[in-house]
């Protein structure tokens, strides 16, 4: 038989070992056993930093997806261009039509066939943008019923020998490196923007001018695109290859306008013979964008 004192101490033992139990068992201890202090700070230290890793990895393709942002969404689609067809058209805005129709053709062609060449993004983000310009002024011909001069043309075929040439010289050139191939991007988006100052400055058709103003501020974001992608790929500082440093500066700090040269849409005349072809000075006539000489 037990005594007093031996039951006693037997019940203290019992108590003490039923607390320790329950104490164990419970959701907070639980809860302690699982995620010592080290986890909790590593869990926490992954969740915030993982967005942070990712985009330091994704980090270098950047530079590829710098495309413009605000001008595509500014150009008319092509089923929403209205023309007036009573307005008979004069033969350069009909020249201008078809020229304009085939140049973006050769920077869409350009840039698809950089980007199957080198891989590099931004040739494949604004050859879309380059499609969506052709189909805008496909729209205007379509309603004045004027032939398409680039219907049945595969890339790189062109009816104007003159963009036949240089397209041959920039692609040769493009073929050169990444740095050469994001140069020639720029120098396209310079003729284009000079080639749409001439012809805006030969109409007064609000559907033809409609579309090339919006053409017109796609070139100015591709411009800038392909500059900060050299810089960024390449480190190399971009120079006007057509126009002149004034007119270029004014694109690249984000000045809108038509201030090309000394006569409002000037620009352009003076010396597009001086190395083969491939340069364009500027220039003060009035009525501008023939700063480059196609001529191989």
């Amino acid at each position: 038989m037990l005594n007093k004192r031996t039951l006693a101490a037997v019940s203290v033992a019992l108590i003490t070992l039923s607390t320790i139990f329950l104490a164990a068992c419970s959701p907070a201890a639980e809860e302690t056993a699982a995620v010592p202090d080290t986890a909790v700070t590593t869990n926490v230290v992954t969740n915030e930093t993982a967005p942070v890793v990712q985009a330091i990895a994704a980090e270098t393709n950047v530079a590829d997806a710098v495309v413009e942002t605000v001008a595509e969404a500014a150009v008319v689609p092509a089923n929403q261009i209205v023309a007036d067809t009573a307005v008979t058209l004069n033969d350069d805005e009909i020249a201008g039509l078809l020229f304009m129709r085939e140049e973006e053709k050769l920077a869409r062609d350009v840039y698809l066939t950089l980007y199957d060449q080198w891989g590099v993004a931004v040739f494949q983000n604004i050859s879309g943008s380059e499609q969506t310009h052709m189909d805008a002024v496909l729209a205007v011909l379509n309603q004045y019923n004027l032939a398409d001069p680039a219907a049945g043309n595969e890339i790189g075929q062109f009816t104007d020998p003159a963009l036949q040439a240089l397209y041959d010289q920039l692609i040769a050139e493009g073929s050169q490196s990444v740095a050469d191939a994001l140069a020639v991007g720029a120098a396209i988006e310079e003729i284009d923007i000079l080639d749409l100052d001439e012809r805006m400055a030969q109409t007064d058709n609000t559907a033809i001018l409609r579309v090339y103003q919006q053409l017109e501020a796609g070139s100015e974001n591709h411009l800038r695109a392909f500059v900060t992608n050299l810089e960024r790929q390449t480190g190399t500082t971009y120079q006007p290859q057509y126009m002149t440093q004034a007119q270029y500066e004014a694109i690249i700090n984000g000045s809108m306008g038509n201030g090309n040269g000394q006569g409002g849409n000037g620009g352009g005349q003076g010396q597009g013979q001086g190395q083969g072809g491939k340069r364009g000075n500027g220039g003060n006539g009035g009525n501008g964008g023939n700063g480059r000489n196609t001529n191989s």
